[in-house]
């Protein structure tokens, strides 16, 4: 059951009446029975990875919390006395990550590292056999994974008392929204609203149904219209021009945002009926001015996660020396290439970002000593005039820097990466390939112009799809309505699932 089927919006429209009719001492049920019966529409069997993450972490968090009160039982001074409960909180701990990230290893990564040793033993003259894992990789791993070990982290420092209810818990690790591509929630914020009462709210109804509206439009209509394109290109590169690369990967740019980004506003738009509130996860991120900025705005959820769990605990921008920082900043790209895919096209996706990140830090670096050197000021209209030239050439060098390192991640190999990347620079004399008829690519370049204009309108809150926006006419907002719903009819029918279910 995907969120752009007609099986999800049957389930949607019994689930949330279920969920407000009944009792709200027993609310948490109906919604992890939704919960559970919406994964195991996917796969049944895969049900226990989650289960048996919820327990464990359960358990991992009650008993951290157990220790912590024998800890501060404690005298101060009874050093000897204290050791226990610190080695026990940090052996739960242990459990926690051992289970959750030895569940994701297996699953998702174990084929990887098994023919990167084979590889690495060929080259150097050994050869090698190790057996391969035949299962699927379970849908949602990476993000409940995530979810659930940010909760038993966070018991650890001390920041989150555990939840008691265990059905609660598991909801909050199971919740069907953002089950299997995010948002990947904390649980201080999402726990609270369980056991909150939600009431029924037509505004807020309205609103959820709006974002639903807003991003199945993105996914059906312009994603997967821009994939149709983009898979025959990237399926076989070398039958075409440098020109026609280049549009397939910008394509790629504009199907990979909607694609993700819709299935998060479905997943926020379908909460919000229900009275929860998720967390945003994308904000423009092609209007970001730098990398730093696009990386705010870009998996919001992912980015804020590798910084509190990863880039903080080693110390961040605190440590005392440049290599340390660039250390930090390498590893976390690094562990986010391989959080997304099992494949060395993520590893140098991830690489590359950090490379980006290091030469904008020298540049602002270089201007911030070059200004204060100089000490040269501008006219005030001279500097209005430069700042808006300014920002859309750091939009325009950003997006760019952004596209280059979707060729790895969108290429199924890193020689056919490089092989587009030579394509793009050295096949310019063949002809512009838009599809059988021209009608594919003229369609794709089409909604990639709307998909911006419609985007810098909400830029300026001129949108009735986010909430908070400035009052819209009501002529306006049926004629957008409508608009989509009548996109979605024409194009929803050959609609494809999501591309961050394969993560």
């Amino acid at each position: 059951m995907f969120f752009n089927s007609f099986e999800y919006f049957a389930f949607l429209a019994v689930i949330v009446p279920v969920f407000f009719l009944t009792p709200t001492p027993w609310r948490w049920l109906p919604l992890l029975i939704g919960s559970y019966f919406f994964y195991m529409c996917w796969n049944p069997a895969y049900i226990g990875l989650i289960l048996i993450s919820t327990l464990v972490d359960y358990v991992a968090a009650q008993r951290m919390v157990a220790y912590s009160s024998n800890l501060a039982a404690t005298d101060s001074s009874d050093t000897t006395s204290a050791r226990p409960s610190v080695a026990g909180k940090r052996f739960w701990l242990g459990v926690s990550l051992f289970v959750n990230l030895g569940l994701l290893f297996t699953f998702k990564y174990y084929n990887f590292f098994a023919q990167s040793v084979v590889d690495a033993c060929l080259a150097v003259g050994i050869h090698c056999e190790l057996p391969r894992a035949g299962w699927l990789l379970p849908v949602g791993i990476s993000f409940y994974t995530f979810q659930t070990l940010s909760y038993t982290i966070d018991v650890y420092r001390g920041r989150l008392q555990p939840e008691r209810h265990l059905g609660k818990f598991a909801l909050y690790v199971a919740f069907f929204p953002q089950l299997v591509a995010g948002p990947i929630e904390r649980a201080a914020n999402l726990l609270p609203q369980f056991n909150a009462t939600q009431r029924f709210n037509a505004d807020r109804l309205v609103s959820g149904l709006r974002l639903v509206l807003w991003g199945l439009f993105k996914k059906v209509v312009i994603a997967d219209r821009l994939a149709v394109f983009v898979d025959r290109i990237y399926d076989d590169p070398s039958a075409y021009s440098g020109s026609t690369l280049l549009l397939a990967t910008y394509f790629f740019a504009f199907q990979i945002y909607c694609d993700f980004s819709g299935y998060s506003d479905i997943a926020i738009g379908s909460a919000r009926m229900m009275g929860f509130d998720l967390m945003q996860n994308f904000r423009l991120p092609y209007l970001a001015t730098s990398i730093r900025d696009f990386w705010q705005r870009w998996h919001i959820s992912l980015t804020t996660w590798f910084r509190d769990y990863v880039y903080v605990p080693l110390g961040g921008n605190r440590v005392g020396g440049g290599r340390l920082w660039a250390r930090n900043i390498l590893l976390v790209f690094v562990v986010s290439g391989i959080w997304h895919g099992a494949a060395w096209t993520f590893v140098i996706w991830g690489v590359l970002h950090a490379t980006y990140y290091f030469v904008e830090y020298a540049w602002q670096h270089a201007r911030r000593s070059g200004t204060h050197g100089s000490g040269q000021s501008s006219a005030g209209g001279d500097s209005l005039r430069l700042s808006v030239v300014g920002w859309a050439v750091r939009v325009l060098v950003t997006f760019h820097a952004v596209v280059l390192a979707w060729v790895f991640f969108r290429a199924a190999t890193v020689k056919d990466a490089f092989a587009i990347l030579a394509g793009m620079v050295t096949r310019w004399n063949g002809p512009l390939y838009l599809g059988p008829s021209n009608l594919e690519g003229v369609l794709s370049i089409a909604f990639v112009l709307l998909l911006i204009a419609i985007q810098l309108l909400q830029s300026r809150e001129r949108l009735p799809f986010y909430g908070n926006q400035r009052p819209t006419p009501t002529v306006v907002r049926w004629v957008a309505y409508v608009g989509l719903i009548c996109g979605i009819a024409m194009f929803g029918r050959s609609s494809s699932e999501f591309i961050y279910f394969q993560f």
